[in-house]
């Protein structure tokens, strides 16, 4: 599930723009966002090596969503990524440091992998 804090006009675009499949929740009041201690960083979000990898991401034409300015909100909140199990314990928690800081593909692996093997039944396998 992805989780927002923007409009559903915006939403529905990043939905559109990315081919994201997952469903989507709004967090208006960003509850979501204080209960996983994710803020907003001036500092973090525009750190300069961050923003130095941003513009070769442009320079080797990777596309980006394209917003609208209106419908751009707060563009200092962190995100993060976190895998939990049906019972909402969390497996894996990585709040991001900056904009582009994401989890490794082996760490969720693993996550997933502990989850399936703590499991005491085959429907999650």
């Amino acid at each position: 599930m992805v989780v927002s804090f923007g409009s559903v006009e915006g939403a529905q675009l990043w939905l559109e723009q990315t081919g994201c499949t997952f469903e989507m929740l709004l967090d208006s009041q960003k509850k979501v966002y204080l209960s996983f201690g994710l803020g907003s960083s001036f500092s973090k979000v525009l750190k300069f090596s961050c923003l130095m990898q941003l513009s070769e991401f442009s320079a080797a034409d990777r596309d980006f969503p394209d917003f609208p300015h209106r419908l751009l909100e707060d563009i200092f909140q962190l995100g993060g990524d976190f895998l939990l199990d049906e019972t909402g314990k969390v497996l894996l928690s990585h709040p991001s440091k900056n904009p582009l800081d994401r989890p490794s593909l082996k760490d969720v692996l693993k996550a997933k992998t502990d989850l399936l093997l703590s499991c005491q039944c085959c429907d999650l396998k």
